[in-house]
């Protein structure tokens, strides 16, 4: 339920902003409102695309993708990377 408040409220920003002849500004996603918005789970490793210092990753499963969302360890921790991989690629792990 939190999930579609989330969409329903990050799909109207856009609208509202034009409607008043600004440009719309930047969305950051903070990791504490995708922790408590998202369902995932925690990874002890970035994969290698995603790797750098100073971030960590969390991982979703959806529609077949498997979602990997890395976030900055400091401040305010916002998303600053995100990558994508078709699930069936674990076909071969776990057979």
């Amino acid at each position: 339920m939190l999930r579609l408040a989330l969409v329903a409220v990050l799909s109207a920003l856009p609208i509202a902003a034009l409607a008043d002849g600004k440009a719309p500004e930047a969305f950051t996603l903070k990791y504490e409102m995708f922790e408590q918005g998202i369902a995932h789970v925690d990874l002890q490793v970035c994969p290698e695309p995603l790797q750098a210092p100073g971030r960590f990753c969390r991982a979703t499963l959806i529609n077949g993708m498997i979602n990997v969302f890395a976030f900055d360890e400091k401040g305010d921790q916002p998303l600053v990377g995100f990558q994508s991989w078709n699930a069936a690629l674990l076909d071969g792990l776990l057979d």
